[in-house]
């Protein structure tokens, strides 16, 4: 028997109610009619009268009648159920053992899902229970001692699992240690599905401080606790550890299986040891140790996170010689990350190739290419590009959608973008929030705010509550077009809707109404904020740039600055790029100058700004101050800011100044490309030839003479391909000192190069044909640039026909 009748009854009158128990069931189920041979349908057809007739006579009796009950009912688990369930219903006040049988039922049964159901009803009201979790255990532990050890076991792993699952991970461990003190072990599978989720919630330490206490808990690992324990500390960090656990296994002659060692490959590549998991893979593989597909997809996602491409590539294209095939994520793994970086050309490569050998493609990927077109600003090929996967049959999700409507919006074309939401709802795909955000920025930028407040409108009505961006999104729209009042008008629905605005919100006003030219609106506005924030204050000395009033952008800087007040450098960006194209260049200096005496320091980006505006006006002296501060923040300029430095010194014939810095550069380990060498090139030449034409005598001055085809040649000992515009510059120079055979050759050069040479450089040859009068060959070179269809310019017309005038008089001369 389960509950000892002695400690409940008498045996007179056990028997009694013993008695009264059989004889009430058996004669309410024959009254219930319980004949048929399914009792799950039997009970389903049962008066909901009849059905609490069992129930109702137990409200009024003590709770250890309940208990024997469901003992007598152990046959019949589906009518035991049903008669728990009722009287939970009717709100009798169940007590563990009325629990513990009922549990007793369901694992004699092996109903796992409703022992399941069960377990977590009560964890969840655990606080309105006259008794804890930890109470059925007692009462389980009062059954027959080998009934009992198995039905405490699956209770207990039950249990683990259901507090696991709601994220209850101090009660799934109390578990465990409840078990050791009750003298028996739980299932190693419930302890690997609490240390597995414990990793996946981020429960690290915990999950290894269990994993190091499981012996002591009487527990063997399996060859899937020690993989869990190898993930831990790979996650940690402490791959020592997890080489460690490789060696216990090997102790206790439990075989890794192919899944520990990729999980240590993925160790190594999370933390920046892609080369050294590539070693690991190799090593295993040659020592014939099972290791399934994906370690190769976690090594080539490594080399993708470390930027190393190449070796990625490399693995994806040498595997196959190992009979290895490469599926679609190590493909789409390589073309994400090309797509982020930008290089296109060899993502959309990349997919051809997977494509051709038969892998198919997914919305993922396009996605990826889509959006990388997208960041590269081709919105036109996004659109080209989504309608080639579409007719190629490919799914495309609402990722997908949404990338092709935003391109098309930024053409322009926000009616091909709605159509597109309609074809979404067509295909039975829900447009989410993000959909009509993207849409509703779309109708803003064209200028239909009205269209786009109807589509505002749809969206509520379709279900969806918009969130802040949305509202940032058409409060900026409003106010770009001029609408300050419906703008604030829609800061009160927010309100009304739960939604709070933002900094973002109040700058897309400011912004908005400058671009509006409304910025007395916008000075309204940002005057009767309630409060200000450092992004208010950014967003009104942005919109201020916007409108063009640096002046009073600029003023409200130095205003803050005085009082200590700095704003983001994103607003000091567009304030400095105003200055400079204003050609003011000392404000721009001021600017810089307040922030580093504020100690903030300037980004690349304003120092190349103010450096390029400096150089242009020819003011070498203050580029070089600000250059020589940008090298004392320990800051190494960058290949675009020494080109600017040099081609500012070249623009003012101070070669010499601008060969020191190209000294200084390399020996900074900063390759010069094509445009520095271009620039040097350029500049050499002009300056040479100027001096030659100054001097009365026509000599040039042996000590400012530089010659460009030292740097020519410097360019190519350093592999540095020259481009169209480098050999038009070569070209030009050796035309104009008549060196018509040297130019001839280096134009042959560049088409054997497969370069194609524009108008500039027909012009430049053509000029020097006519400089020593071979107005044929001028002319052939004319028929040439027709024939490739490179039109002609003015300037070109106008050097052929003061070739011919030339040559013409010439003639007469003879």
């Amino acid at each position: 028997m389960w509950v000892s009748s002695n400690k409940l009854l008498s045996s007179r009158k056990y028997v009694k109610h013993v008695s009264f128990i059989r004889l009430y069931a058996v004669s309410t189920l024959a009254h219930l009619n319980f004949a048929l041979s399914n009792p799950i349908e039997e009970l389903q057809t049962i008066d909901t009268h009849e059905k609490n007739l069992v129930t109702n006579h137990f409200v009024e009796k003590d709770k250890v009648k309940v208990v024997e009950t469901l003992k007598y009912l152990r046959k019949d688990p589906v009518l035991a159920f049903s008669f728990f369930n009722q009287l939970k219903e009717n709100g009798f006040c169940l007590d563990p053992h009325a629990y513990a049988a009922i549990v007793r039922i369901l694992c004699y049964w092996g109903w796992d899902r409703k022992l399941d159901s069960l377990l977590l009803e009560l964890i969840r009201k655990e606080r309105d229970l006259d008794f804890k979790i930890m109470n059925l255990f007692e009462a389980l532990a009062e059954g027959f001692e080998s009934e009992c050890s198995n039905i405490l076991v699956r209770v207990s792993d039950a249990l683990v699992k259901v507090y696991v699952t709601v994220g209850m991970f101090d009660e799934a461990i109390d578990v465990l240690f409840q078990t050791k003190c009750r003298g028996f072990v739980p299932h190693i599978l419930s302890c690997n599905f609490l240390l597995n989720q414990l990793i996946e919630r981020g429960k690290i330490d915990v999950a290894v401080n269990i994993y190091r206490q499981m012996k002591a808990f009487g527990l063997s690992p399996n060859d899937y606790t020690y993989t869990i324990a190898i993930k831990a500390f790979c996650r940690k960090g402490s791959l020592d550890e997890a080489v460690d656990v490789f060696r216990e296994m090997e102790e206790c002659r439990v075989t890794p299986n192919a899944f520990a060692y990729t999980t240590y490959i993925e160790g190594l590549c999370l933390h920046g040891r892609s080369d050294l998991g590539f070693e690991v893979l190799q090593a295993w593989i040659t020592a014939k140790i099972p290791i399934d597909l994906f370690a190769f997809t976690v090594v080539i996602h490594g080399f993708c996170n470390e930027m190393k491409m190449k070796e990625a590539e490399n693995i994806l294209h040498d595997m196959e010689k190992q009979g290895f095939a490469p599926d679609v994520y190590m493909y789409g793994a390589l073309i994400s990350r090309f797509c982020m970086v930008g290089n296109l050309f060899k993502a959309l490569a990349l997919h051809d190739e997977m494509v051709s050998k038969g892998i198919k493609t997914n919305c993922v990927i396009v996605s990826s290419i889509l959006l990388g077109l997208s960041h590269m600003g081709m919105a036109s090929e996004v659109a080209n590009q989504f309608k080639e996967f579409k007719e190629m049959g490919i799914f495309l999700d609402k990722a997908c959608y949404n990338v092709v409507m935003d391109a098309l919006c930024k053409l322009g074309k926000v009616e091909e973008a709605v159509a597109l939401l309609v074809e979404m709802k067509g295909k039975q795909m829900v447009p989410d929030i993000i959909n009509y955000t993207t849409l509703i920025g779309g109708y803003c930028l064209k200028g239909k705010v009205f269209d786009a407040w109807n589509l505002f409108e749809e969206m509520k009505k379709n279900g969806h509550k918009p969130d802040v961006i949305t509202y940032n999104v058409l409060a900026g729209g409003l106010s770009r077009n001029g609408l300050a009042q419906e703008a604030l008008n829609l800061l009160n629905d927010m309100e009304t809707q739960g939604v709070k605005p933002n900094t973002v919100t109040h700058n897309m006003i400011i912004e908005g109404l400058c671009i509006a030219g409304k910025v007395d609106d916008a000075e309204t506005f940002f005057d009767n904020l309630e409060e200000k924030c450092l992004e208010s204050y950014s967003g009104m000395v942005s919109g201020y740039c916007e409108a063009d009033h640096t002046k009073e952008a600029f003023d409200l800087f130095i205003r803050l600055a005085k009082q200590g007040f700095l704003v983001k450098k994103a607003s000091y960006i567009k304030l400095l790029q105003n200055l400079c194209m204003e050609g003011d260049n000392e404000k721009a200096l001021l600017l810089l100058d307040t922030m580093l005496g504020m100690d903030v320091n300037p980004t690349k980006i304003m120092y190349s700004k103010v450096i390029d505006a400096l150089c242009w006006a020819g003011e070498m002296k203050k580029a070089q101050r600000v250059f020589d501060v940008l090298v004392n923040t320990s800051v190494t300029p960058d290949l675009i800011t020494y080109t600017m430095m040099i081609n500012g010194y070249c623009r003012v014939n101070r070669m010499r100044e601008a060969c020191h810095l190209l000294g200084d550069m390399k020996s900074r380990g900063i390759k010069p490309d094509v445009i520095t060498y271009t620039v040097l090139i350029d500049n050499c030449s002009k300056a040479n030839w100027k001096m030659s034409h100054s001097r009365p005598d026509g000599m040039e001055s042996e000590g400012n003479k530089m010659d460009p085809l030292v740097f020519w040649s410097e360019m190519k000992d350093m592999d540095i391909k020259p481009d169209v515009v480098c050999y038009t510059v070569l070209i030009d120079k050796h035309c104009k000192t008549n060196n018509i055979q040297e130019a001839i050759m280096l134009f042959d050069e560049m088409i054997d190069r497969g370069l194609e040479p524009d108008t500039v450089t027909y012009t430049a040859l053509l000029s020097g044909h006519c400089n020593v009068g071979d107005v044929e060959k001028a002319e052939v070179l004319i028929d040439e640039m027709i024939h490739k269809e490179i039109q002609p310019d003015a300037h070109t017309m106008s050097v052929l026909q003061r070739s011919v005038l030339k040559a013409r008089k010439v003639h007469f001369r003879q």
